[in-house]
């Protein structure tokens, strides 16, 4: 990760980055049409939606704006590259090294068409390799491996407040209850509005 002597260090995206990259590695093309706990995506347009995510803040970090930064991922349902499985990896490589430079946290910058702080705009992006990351593990039957940092980074951006969640615009569903002791990673995935328990079949 790449420092600048007096200056706060960017974000560290590799441990939730890696992640991905091993699901990917385990994912059979029969699984693309499977469900997921994201409402209308198959693992296909999961997997579409984690390209276009990670395209988008790559050039966020950069403050390279355009159609890639400017584009709601509501606006068409993803669509996957023939070889997504060489440019996903590829594109987490350039998200990670991206993110890694403070200046990549400095002033503003535009993802989704929003403009945001550089600093919330790292946590949005930690945050949604973390969630999308528990999707495709839990879509294809893997096991979900996050570090403390990143589920922490996760459990700050998500934790209630004032933000209307009911609206068919909200990113993010209603918290979804969880028992007191619950795993931390069961919490955070609960703040995202999904079931820590989802299943393919159920």
């Amino acid at each position: 990760m790449e420092t600048h002597k007096g200056t706060a260090p960017g974000i560290d995206l590799e441990p939730a980055a890696r992640q991905i990259r091993e699901l990917i590695g385990s994912i059979e093309d029969r699984q693309l049409a499977g469900p997921t706990p994201c409402p209308g995506y198959s693992v296909r347009e999961l997997l579409g939606h984690l390209v276009g995510l990670a395209t988008a803040f790559r050039d966020a970090a950069h403050k390279k704006f355009g159609p890639t930064t400017d584009t709601s991922p509501a606006s068409d349902l993803p669509v996957l590259p023939a070889d997504w499985r060489t440019a996903l990896p590829s594109l987490l490589d350039e998200l990670v090294a991206a993110w890694g430079s403070p200046a990549a946290l400095e002033g503003m910058t535009r993802a989704g068409g929003v403009d945001l702080p550089g600093q919330v705009a790292g946590m949005v992006v930690r945050n949604e390799l973390v969630v999308h990351g528990w999707d495709l593990a839990r879509s294809t039957g893997q096991e979900f491996r996050a570090d403390e940092a990143s589920l922490r980074s996760s459990e700050a951006l998500l934790a209630p407040g004032d933000d209307d969640r009911s609206g068919p615009d909200a990113i993010f569903g209603p918290p979804v209850p969880v028992p007191a002791g619950a795993p931390l990673a069961d919490r955070v995935i609960a703040l995202s509005g999904r079931r820590p328990d989802w299943q393919p079949g159920g």
